[in-house]
């Protein structure tokens, strides 16, 4: 796979390389990232080896992330047509103002004129709701999207961190009304975090939206820097957002990872990124970086082609709980009537009675 295979976004005609370069790192403000220059140098490579989508947000390091981007990219209107620019609204940059952030038509309307002015452009190629607004009707952020896209502001919509049942909702109504559908779903998916598999995964792929996932490597946990010889000496960067996860199921998923990764000759984070990729409904890994290397390191993902035994015994090992009625279906075919197959798959027919089959009907 290349950088430049583009695949379509969920049910859309929206093309996005296979790989999406995530924009959290750009801009020193939170204390940590890549400076102005570093972050043009990653845009830059990223770009030259055929990528054209990358995520932001109009709160990563206090929009500045937004402002590296568009005077980078906003700037030269041919490579602005070029890039896929999708960012997000929701988050609040302003202390004491109520309405500076959520998912209101008043907040979306006015975070969306913040973006297009850092991201020095008239238009936004995807823009994501963040997070689910429990305080404002579904319908209202729905029509203010529907708006935007009107007046050519917005290309497409999407959501993120969203539960599965009101992503389900919101699309329902978007599509009986008429408005802009959603045409992505955002979902933190990793070895580590598969619980999203359960409901949301399912739900993005019978909405027809495409998945992009962030968090892939679960914030540099599963890179191959912490095994289980340094767990107890390694310093993680990140602190506890890092070392809760450095358990014995962890350890598990990196001793494998590392193994396959000498197979393949290359890195534990390449392997981890190719099982994201290779999942079923996922269109676009999100993949972060504070130096040009670690962008290099990630794009040798595309070149590593998993077999179906590696992938089965990551599966095996990462294996989530998940919740009710998840496991609950998966159990029930024990009850699956033999022989009847519903699109080559067997279906589930409920036993109401031990009766055979011609004293049944």
């Amino acid at each position: 796979m290349a950088l430049n295979d583009y695949v379509t976004l969920g049910h859309s005609g929206l093309r996005v390389s296979p790989f999406c370069l995530g924009a959290m790192t750009f801009g020193e403000d939170w204390g940590w990232g890549s400076s102005v220059a570093e972050s043009e140098t990653i845009m830059a490579r990223f770009l030259d080896r055929g990528g054209n989508f990358i995520d932001t947000a109009n709160v990563y390091t206090k929009g500045h992330s937004e402002a590296i981007i568009g005077d980078y990219i906003g700037r030269d209107r041919a490579r602005r047509d070029r890039v896929v620019i999708a960012t997000k609204f929701f988050g609040n940059l302003y202390n004491g103002d109520p309405n500076g952030g959520g998912a209101s038509r008043k907040a979306i309307a006015a975070s969306c004129e913040q973006s297009l002015r850092r991201l020095r452009t008239d238009y936004i190629d995807l823009y994501w709701m963040h997070s689910w607004d429990k305080f404002t009707p579904i319908e209202e952020t729905l029509r203010a999207l529907d708006d935007l896209v009107q007046a050519g502001k917005v290309r497409y919509v999407g959501f993120s961190d969203t539960p599965a049942w009101k992503v389900a909702q919101a699309q329902t109504i978007a599509r009986f009304r008429g408005w802009t559908p959603l045409i992505a779903l955002q979902v933190e998916y990793s070895l580590i975090e598969r619980t999203v598999e359960g409901e949301l995964m399912p739900a993005a792929i019978e909405l027809g939206l495409g998945v992009t996932p962030w968090s892939p490597l679960r914030g540099g946990v599963l890179s191959g820097k912490y095994t289980r010889a340094n767990a107890r000496t390694i310093k993680a960067d990140r602190g506890e957002r890092v070392t809760q996860f450095l358990d014995e199921r962890t350890f598990g998923i990196i001793d494998e990872l590392l193994q396959i990764a000498n197979t393949h000759h290359t890195t534990a984070a390449a392997v981890a990124l190719a099982w994201v990729q290779g999942r079923p409904g996922v269109s676009s890994t999100i993949i972060g970086a504070r130096r040009v290397d670690q962008l290099e390191q990630n794009l040798a993902a595309l070149d590593v082609m998993l077999s179906a035994e590696e992938a089965a015994t990551l599966d095996r090992l990462s294996q989530p709980t998940l919740n009710f009625p998840a496991n609950f279906l998966k159990a029930a075919g024990m009850f699956m009537h033999a022989g009847a197959t519903v699109n080559g798959e067997k279906s589930i027919v409920w036993p109401l009675s031990p009766k055979s089959d011609a004293e049944r009907y």
